[in-house]
């Protein structure tokens, strides 16, 4: 054979490997079913190049607080049922807190204070990360619903601390807001505080003012009595008349016995007439004392009735003013006792980098979750056409 003639001899084996892997891969890709990539596949890879490329960092501020009491208060029979299941007045009272920090009144209030719609809808962040997203308005309660997924408050029934949660595209937003979101929260513990103070001092002050309008109005009726009747005390005058009438009495008693001692030595003494006189002057001074203490329309008995009337009432609406005033004491101690406070356990925080979103973790949970998805739809997919096989 000359040097010029050439002969094929076939691939080289390099070759014959590498197209024999092409064409495994190619089989193996022709057998993935098309519902598989369609269902898994596609929604996955959209889904990493959304995570991984295109969704916007998010800096998380985390704060811890508690609401308690100034006191610890003894719980009604209600309360110890509530903490049999996990409930207490603290709990409820962080409930409230947490019930507002969620709630448009905090919204609003923190909006009075911050600009959130710069914070939360900026050019330079993903569009879907955006507040309030491709599907939302500009209505505040659009704005509203897509600000909750990034603003959180969460419990421990153990502990009773309650954590809340700031999500922003930066570090200093997300703090500020968290700050302004526990100063909202304070207040509200603050007004609780006056309100429950006030309702209870405001009864008490209200009965002590209706009891001072009550003794006020009692010693204004005396006093218009002693005025009208022109003495102070009508018993004083009645004791003073009795012992009178009691004088009187003795000295009339002692005329009679001496004129019966006269009129049986000397039937014809010319003093008799005298002494007769004399006790009738007497009987008659006795007659009109005894009138103006008793009988007649003017006499001190109905006064006197009348004075105890309303010396009772004075009395009587004097205790109630000094009930009523220990009463608001009372009332305002225990409103400065029964204090709520709004601890911060962890001032907010400014985060030093972005912890949101987690970018593999949730890829894979997206990728788990389709294949879950997928493998129910398969095998109920598979028992309708078994069934349709047997039919």
């Amino acid at each position: 054979m000359s040097n010029s003639e050439l002969r094929y001899l076939g691939p080289l084996d390099n070759e014959r490997g590498s197209s024999a892997r092409r064409d495994g891969v190619l089989s193996t890709l022709r057998r993935i079913p098309a519902s598989f990539v369609l269902a898994v596949l596609a929604p996955t890879l959209i889904a990493a190049i959304y995570l991984l490329f295109i969704a916007s960092p998010r800096y998380v501020s985390e704060a811890r607080f508690i609401v308690r009491s100034s006191v610890e208060q003894q719980p009604s029979s209600l309360g110890m049922a509530l903490q049999g299941v996990g409930l207490s007045s603290a709990s409820t009272d962080n409930f409230a807190v947490q019930e507002y920090l969620s709630s448009p009144a905090a919204l609003q209030e923190l909006g009075s204070k911050f600009d959130l719609r710069s914070a939360y809808d900026r050019p330079d962040v993903d569009i879907l990360s955006r507040v309030p997203g491709v599907l939302g308005d500009d209505s505040f309660v659009s704005f509203r619903k897509g600000l909750s997924r990034y603003m959180t408050v969460g419990y421990d029934s153990t502990t009773g601390i309650s954590t809340l949660r700031v999500e922003a595209f930066s570090a200093k937003d997300a703090q500020r807001i968290n700050a302004l979101l526990l100063d909202g929260g304070e207040a509200l513990v603050n007004r609780l505080n006056r309100r429950s103070a006030t309702d209870a001092v405001q009864e008490a002050e209200v009965t002590l003012r209706e009891a001072r309008e009550r003794l006020n109005a009692a010693q204004t009726a005396l006093t218009s009595f002693r005025t009208r009747e022109r003495f102070i005390d009508p018993q004083s005058t009645a004791r003073e008349g009795a012992n009178l009438i009691g004088e009187l009495a003795v000295q009339l008693a002692t005329l009679r016995a001496e004129r019966n001692q006269l009129a049986a030595t000397a039937p014809q003494s010319p003093q008799l007439q005298a002494l007769d006189s004399r006790i009738g002057a007497y009987q008659a001074q006795i007659a009109a004392e005894q009138g103006k203490l008793a009988g007649a329309a003017d006499s001190l008995a109905p006064k006197i009735s009348t004075y105890d009337s309303l010396m009772l009432e004075r009395e009587f609406a004097d205790k109630l003013v000094a009930s009523a005033t220990a009463a608001l004491n009372t009332a305002q101690l225990e409103a400065r006792r029964k204090q709520l406070y709004l601890d911060q356990i962890v001032t907010p925080d400014l985060p030093d980098k972005p912890q949101e979103p987690k970018r593999w973790l949730t890829l894979l949970a997206v990728l788990s979750s389709l294949l879950v998805a997928y493998g129910i739809g398969w095998m109920l997919w598979a028992g309708v056409r078994e069934s349709r096989a047997h039919a």
